[in-house]
């Protein structure tokens, strides 16, 4: 691609966490620049300002393809937030007919369901997102790798943490807080996620539980720091609240974030299920 070429993208976000989305069916970009181009949209002060950048493209393997990039560059495996976003975009935008679909993320393979009104507008929706996993070979982790981390006092830069560890196709560490707006988050979380523990850096979620059926988070997001939401995070956080003994299994629980609310459960068969809106902010323009 030379340079001076113009491609087109949607800035789109659900819940606050937002992303700058490339329709890879009508716009071609050099693997080698997508790294850096991430960065440079996602730059609030000199590109479009965003917390990453996303790819929806072709699946040999699903309907739809995401690749997630961080506002540093690196590629994430999955986001839940993102792929309500790409879920409403490709259904607005007629690129598919179905009302569920799915779509193929480094974290598996994902399937979505779309509620449009009777003008195709999509206003929310639902993302089957898979069984947590929670073996530590899984995440990854340091350890035994086919034990599981609940609860778990680990030693992070001279500091006790207690944590539980989830894999929702992509890595999160939960410790839950009397109050999450007292939380250092972003002195914490970097700490937590480049702990020697986690070879992949993690996720870290900080939760507060105010009831049985919902709790509040903060999130400090691998690769991109605080965010408005996210959607993996608020999965993790619901499991672990399961396992935790603070929340009931079957039930759906209000994920109050900075950004807005998810509905998450942990359903009978084992796979979580995230309900939430998505929003189309503007569509334009860079230069490559």
């Amino acid at each position: 691609m030379s340079e001076g070429i113009k491609v087109k993208f949607t800035k789109m976000h659900g819940i606050g966490n937002s992303y700058v989305f490339v329709n890879l069916f009508e716009e071609s970009l050099l693997e080698r620049r997508v790294s850096s181009l991430a960065q440079r949209v996602a730059d609030v002060h000199m590109g479009i300002g965003s917390d990453g950048l996303i790819l929806i493209g072709p699946s040999d393997r699903a309907d739809f393809c995401m690749r997630i990039f961080n506002a540093d560059g690196s590629e994430g495996k999955n986001c839940g937030n993102g792929l309500r976003c790409l879920a409403k975009y490709v259904y607005e935008r007629k690129l598919t007919d179905k009302k569920r679909f799915t779509v193929e993320t480094l974290g598996g393979i994902v399937s979505v369901d779309v509620h449009p009104d009777e003008g195709r507008t999509v206003f929310s929706v639902t993302v089957d997102m898979g069984a947590p996993h929670l073996r530590k070979q899984e995440v990854p982790m340091v350890g035994d790798p086919d034990s599981y981390t609940i609860d778990e006092r680990v030693n992070i830069d001279g500091q006790p943490y207690w944590l539980t560890v989830v894999s929702m196709g992509n890595p999160h560490a939960v410790l839950f807080v009397p109050d999450v707006d007292a939380v250092p988050v972003s002195t914490i979380g970097p700490l937590i996620e480049r702990a020697p523990l986690f070879p992949e850096r993690i996720n870290v979620e900080f939760v507060q539980v105010k009831n049985r059926k919902e709790i509040d988070c903060r999130v400090w997001e691998r690769g991109s720091g605080v965010t408005q939401a996210c959607g993996t995070g608020a999965c993790a956080a619901v499991v672990a609240g399961v396992l935790n003994g603070h929340l009931d299994r079957h039930v759906p629980v209000t994920v109050h974030l900075m950004g807005g609310d998810l509905e998450i459960v942990w359903a009978a068969d084992s796979r979580v299920y995230m309900k939430g809106p998505a929003h189309t902010i503007a569509d334009g323009k860079f230069d490559v």
